[in-house]
């Protein structure tokens, strides 16, 4: 019989702290609608922690993993990637990080970890479907590819209590919009609320599935707004939040067995400049035209002009990335960095087979910004042409990318 644990860590900030997720947005946080947390399940000698911050960079992952009581090789760190909580990854998304609260993010994942292994007992576990809550829309194109998947994974003590849920959903948790000022980890938290409610005194741990295309069926430049939003309110976050919950709770049980381990594998992707203008041409460009800009505007201008003046002239060097895929009693955990697109998800599930249900899930181990298939270069749009300049890099990543993720990925999910 496996040994299994799952805990959870605190990790709100105080109000006055930055928030990550909107270039419009410039006030700090006012309060908390919900806890922000950081959450760990162990199975075995493996686990997932993951953190309510739109992302984790991976020195500090590395540094989580290597501090942690588990091999380091085996434990993912991933974020929830919600739009309102602080700045999490310093020199990235355009604010400052504050250096305090980055310690104590780190610190709290390791806590989180160790807390879940200190509290391993022997567990059953159980893997279903749920079916598509039908909320995500790829919104690049009209009726374009959704990761519709809704795995849930329930982990019960030798009594049958439960001891831990695992989900994961392909949606941006990014319903409220740049006017919230409210911490919050947005629709998840409601569906971890939820299926908390179902079975009282478990930890429910929600994993961001591939959502660089997917979310509610706004555009990526509709979040570029100050203006209130009736589609993207807390009451909006809260019924899509059911919706996922009770097409999770849906889900059969199949009772699994077996060993956890984990795979590693890491690849080289690299950058392709998309702007054919020279930097300090688009400098002048750009703060000339935010001369008389609406503020959210403005505000964008403003980063993008920063931009070019400091990052857009530099050389970027080839990212180094990992993927791992646990392996939890036969179902696979495919973790990948950064935004990945329906796409890639779709390939990686068709790959590992339909008769597997497998988790696969972004924003693990490091978030350095959107990673297009090659098809959708052609498309251009925020996530190919312009995300860069919030993320920090001089360049896009260039196209192959995505894929050469993917083959890492369905390798070690055959066991090589």
């Amino acid at each position: 019989m496996i040994r299994a644990g799952a805990a959870i860590v605190d990790i709100t900030p105080p109000p006055g702290l930055a928030m990550s997720g909107f270039a419009a947005r410039s006030l700090p946080a006012k309060g908390a609608h919900d806890a922000l947390t950081a959450r760990a399940v162990v199975i075995g000698d493996t686990a997932v922690v993951v953190a309510d911050v739109i992302g984790i960079d991976a020195a500090m992952s590395t540094r989580i993993r290597e501090r942690c009581v588990l091999p380091a090789e085996n434990v993912v760190v991933a974020a929830l990637h919600n739009h309102g909580g602080p700045v999490s990854m310093a020199g990235r998304l355009s604010i400052a990080a504050d250096p305090t609260y980055l310690e104590r993010l780190e610190d709290a994942c390791i806590a989180a970890v160790d807390k879940a292994a200190a509290g391993r007992q022997h567990a059953t576990m159980t893997i279903g479907k749920g079916s598509d809550p039908g909320i995500a829309r790829n919104r690049r194109h009209p009726g374009g590819p959704v990761d519709a998947s809704l795995p849930l994974l329930r982990i019960r003590d030798k009594n049958g209590a439960m001891i831990a849920v695992v989900t994961a959903y392909a949606c941006h948790p990014v319903v409220l919009a740049a006017d919230n000022l409210l911490w919050t980890a947005d629709y998840p938290h409601f569906v971890r609320q939820l299926l908390e409610e179902a079975y009282p005194g478990t930890i429910a741990l929600f994993m961001t599935g591939c959502v660089g295309d997917a979310n509610t069926g706004h555009s990526a430049h509709a979040s570029i707004a100050l203006s209130a939003n009736p589609d993207r309110t807390f009451e909006a976050a809260e019924r899509i939040g059911r919706k996922v919950a009770e097409a999770a709770l849906a889900a059969s049980e199949q009772t699994i067995s077996g060993t956890a381990t984990a795979r590693n594998g890491t690849v080289t992707l690299g950058f392709r400049r998309r702007e054919t203008e020279a930097p300090e041409v688009l400098e002048k460009r750009w703060r000339e035209e935010a001369l008389t800009a609406e503020p959210a505007r403005r505000s964008l201008l403003g980063y993008w002009a920063e931009w070019a003046r400091a990052v857009a002239s530099g050389e970027p060097e080839p990212l180094s990335a990992r993927v791992t895929v646990l392996d939890w009693g036969g179902v696979p955990v495919v973790a990948l960095p950064g935004e990945i697109f329906a796409e890639t998800a779709l390939a990686i599930r068709a790959a590992i087979g339909p008769e597997k249900p497998a988790f696969v899930v972004g924003f693990a181990d490091d978030n350095p910004g959107y990673i297009p298939p090659s098809g959708e270069f052609l498309h251009g749009g925020y996530e190919v042409d312009e995300a860069h300049r919030y993320y920090g890099l001089a360049a896009t990543f260039a196209p192959g990318s995505a894929e050469t993720l993917a083959a890492c990925a369905i390798e070690l999910a055959a066991g090589n």
